[in-house]
Order: structure tokens, then C-alpha cells, then sequence
């Protein structure tokens, strides 16, 4: 029985129209097996294909002899709809400087601009060596400074654009710098034409596949600059060894519970020193402290204590007291030293070598000569108007003819202060918060469901 024009033809064959309907979807399979194999054909044509050969073919102007090179926006189309697996990448670290005063900090997750990350990003898709995004790069960053801090060894790892044909999986063939470093791009010298002035790569290595920037680092290395003035150098010096061993610093930190739960770290090294540079008479020193990690604000809060015992408005001892969080389960309240004289000067790790091209390594103390000199220019500025300045004696009096003395801030003992809430009070306090935002959220789904 068969359907004819909506009617029913008791008279029709049923079995030519299966026939038929088998041929058909006999034909279709061999369409598709034929789709299939074309598909794969084209697949292994683009996969065989050098990178730089297709960004050449739609060539408007080269970037860098030997480097990536610059396309139409057509090209850069077709390149970008290339599936990422299908580009030749490898995994490195970039060994990064940057002076922070400008930025945000490091990280672009607080969602202030500028920062120092933002800004490296923008300059890997910018020149192209950034493959999918920041997710699929498997980004990984050192640390995570300040507002205001810099750093001059700060450490990230993520998958770049490759002009070899290394398979991405192959991490012995990565970390093997001599082999795959001939042939490469300069990514020194590509990045920093992108990168705003006060921003840097100083290096790359090749680096295995399970390599972290953050967890595979074995020490990082903080200095903190400050004028001598009349600080006890030899106090500071005693009571910052204090420091050295494994301690619970939370006292010496900005806690967050919601994320640490141990404030234990190992300080391995401290040294104050006088550096070579002086200005009318007075003297640069710096604080040195090596660490393999260090918490929240842990150096700025550090350095803060240390100021008061060179001020002499301490005793050395305090330090002893503030690591006893037995003794001194809540930190007292002080203010932090300032952020603008802090550097990461340098992150370790193991088996990882950073190269830099001999033109870019020229390129880069050019750079930094320039900058140089012009914050000193900067600063002729500044002491100009210090010159400038009218004289004591030339300045208006006070409206009664006396002139009035500014007082000097009285101390208080740090032990005699108000003190922050405790890791344990803070901790019951978010976990309370935690609960009740779970027992509204059950509310309105209950709610929700008594409506319907």
C-alpha cells in the first residue's frame, strides 16, 4: 500500500520503494566516505604546510628580518581560522622586567587597567604569537605583584607560535635550547618592538610540558630601596636575620583566608647593604631577602617593622615577639612601606636557561640606557625646583606673628596598638558569611518552587 497525492493507492508496490530508498542511502554513504577522505586530504596539506610560508603568501610588510611577519587583514582571517591544534606551537617561559609605577600590579584579574599582564597579552596577539586564547596557552605566571612594584626576573610560561615542527607534546624536544634556538623566532626582540617602554622581555626558554612559573620556581629574590638618612643600618641588619628560617608571618602579612590557610614560609637569605649610588651626601641602601615564597604584602610589611627598629622607636627583640603568633595571635595595626621601591629582582628555577639574540640583547641596554637618562632628566627637574624654592626666611608668618612648629607623630609601641582580627576570627567570620548566603540562595529556591 503506498500514499499517492494523500491518498492511500492500495494497488502500489511496497517493496521498489524500499528498494529505492536503499540505493539512496547506499549512494549517501559513499558521498560521505568520499567527503571524509577530501576533508582529511586537505587537513594533512595544512598541517605539512610551514607557518611562515602562509603568513609570507599574504605578505603586506615585514615586522623583524626573520621573524613573524605582518598581514593583511584577509590573511590574518585565514590564519586565524586554522584550528590551534594545527599550528606549530611550543611550550616557553619569558623572563619579564617592568617598572611598575603606572600599573595595577601584575595580574589583569583584579580588573584595574593598566597592568603588567594586559599589556604582554595585548602585545602577543598583536604579533601574532599567541595561539587560541589565554586558556588554551596554559598560562602560568610567577608571582603576582603589587600596585606600584617592579620586578626585573618575573617569570610566565605559555604556548607560542613556533616556526619549527616539534609536536607540541614532545617536551624533551622543548627544553632542548641548542637544538631547536637556531631557526626560532626572536622572541625577545618581536615582543618588545610591541611592548610599551616600561615593559620588557629580557628572555625565553624552551620548557617541558609539566613546567609551572609559579609552583616549579625554587627561590625569588626581593630588594628594597631606601635612603639611609639616619637609620641604624647595624639594628636593621640584626633584627632582619630574625627572619631567616621557617616562621608563620602572619604578623608580617595581609592575610586572605578565603585562599591561605598556612602562613608558614622560609625566608633563606637577608642583607642590608649600601649600593654605589648617593645623592648630596646621601647614601642608597638596600634591603636583600630570599625566600621560597612569600605572602601578601609579607616584604612591605617586613620592611615597615624594620624602618621603626632603624628609627630607634623599636627594639630588635620585637621581631622575636610579632613571629610568636602564640603570643601574638592578632598583628598589631602599622602601615606598609611604600610599594614604589620594592623589585622582584629575580625567580629561580631548575634546568631552565633563558636566551636572549645578541641583536636584541643590544637592542635592550639601548633601551635601558635611554630610560635611564631620562628619569635622571626628570629628576633635574624636581631638583631644580628644590632650588627654586623660596628661601625659610623669605615665607609668610602665621596670622599672630609666632610661627607655628609642626609636631612630630608620637609613636606607639607596636605591641601597644589595636590589633586585626585573628586567622581564626576571620575565618569564622567567612565561613558564617559563606553559610548564610547558602541559606538565602536556598530561601528563593524554595521559594521559586512554591510559586510555579
Amino acid at each position: 500500500m503506498t500514499m499517492s497525492g494523500g491518498k492511500v493507492d492500495p494497488g502500489g508496490d511496497g517493496r521498489d520503494s524500499g528498494s529505492a530508498k536503499v540505493t539512496e542511502l547506499e549512494s549517501l554513504r559513499h558521498r560521505v566516505k568520499e567527503l571524509e577522505a577530501e576533508n582529511a586530504k586537505l587537513l594533512s596539506l595544512i598541517s605539512s604546510c610551514q607557518c611562515q610560508q602562509m603568513e609570507v603568501k599574504h605578505d603586506v610588510s615585514v615586522l623583524d628580518p626573520g621573524s613573524l611577519v605582518r598581514r593583511s587583514r584577509k590573511a590574518r582571517k585565514r590564519a586565524d581560522s586554522i584550528p590551534s591544534h594545527l599550528v606549530s606551537k611550543r611550550y616557553i617561559a619569558l623572563k619579564i622586567m617592568y617598572f611598575g609605577k603606572r600599573f595595577y600590579g601584575f595580574s589583569a584579574e583584579a580588573q584595574m587597567e593598566p597592568s603588567v599582564e594586559s599589556e604582554i597579552f595585548k602585545a602577543l596577539e598583536r604579533t601574532r604569537l599567541l595561539v587560541g586564547d589565554k586558556k588554551e596557552s596554559n598560562y602560568s605566571r610567577c608571582g603576582r605583584t603589587d600596585k606600584g612594584v617592579s620586578s626585573t626576573g618575573q617569570v610566565i610560561a605559555l604556548f607560542l607560535r613556533s616556526r619549527l615542527k616539534t609536536p607540541s607534546g614532545d617536551s624533551e624536544a622543548h627544553v632542548d635550547a641548542k637544538v631547536n634556538e637556531r631557526g626560532e623566532y626572536d622572541y625577545v626582540r618581536v615582543l618588545n618592538r610591541a611592548l610599551p617602554d616600561d615593559i620588557r622581555v629580557l628572555g625565553w626558554s624552551p620548557a617541558p610540558i609539566d613546567f609551572h612559573a609559579r609552583f616549579s620556581c625554587s627561590a625569588r629574590e626581593y630588594k628594597y630601596f631606601f635612603w639611609r638618612q639616619n637609620l641604624n643600618l647595624s639594628a636593621m641588619d640584626i633584627a632582619g636575620k630574625k627572619f631567616i628560617g621557617e616562621h608563620d608571618f602572619r604578623n608580617f602579612c595581609k592575610m586572605d583566608v578565603a585562599n591561605v590557610h598556612c602562613y608558614t614560609r622560609r625566608v633563606t637569605f637577608f642583607e642590608v647593604s649600601p649600593c654605589q649610588n648617593s645623592h648630596e651626601g646621601a647614601q642608597l641602601c638596600t634591603f636583600t631577602m630570599r625566600g621560597s615564597a612569600f605572602l601578601w604584602h609579607q616584604v612591605r610589611a617586613m620592611v615597615a617593622v624594620l624602618f621603626m627598629i632603624g628609627q630607634g622607636v623599636e627594639s630588635v627583640d620585637v621581631i622575636d615577639t610579632m613571629l610568636d603568633t602564640t603570643k601574638i595571635p592578632r598583628k598589631p595595626q602599622y602601615l606598609l612601606a611604600s610599594e614604589i621601591p620594592l623589585v622582584l629582582r629575580t625567580c629561580e628555577f631548575e634546568n631552565v636557561d633563558f636566551i636572549c639574540s645578541s641583536g636584541a640583547a643590544e637592542s635592550l641596554r639601548t633601551h635601558f640606557k635611554n630610560e635611564s637618562l631620562r628619569y635622571q632628566l626628570e629628576s633635574v627637574i624636581f631638583q631644580e625646583a628644590l632650588r627654586n624654592c623660596l628661601p625659610v626666611g623669605n615665607e609668610k608668618s602665621s596670622c599672630n606673628g609666632v610661627e607655628k612648629k609642626k609636631k612630630g607623630a608620637v609613636h606607639v609601641p607596636l605591641l601597644s596598638r589595636p590589633t586585626e582580627p585573628s586567622y581564626e576570627e576571620r575565618s569564622a567570620k567567612l565561613k558564617s558569611r559563606q553559610q548564610e548566603t547558602c541559606h538565602v540562595l536556598l530561601r528563593k529556591h524554595v521559594k521559586g518552587i512554591l510559586m510555579r
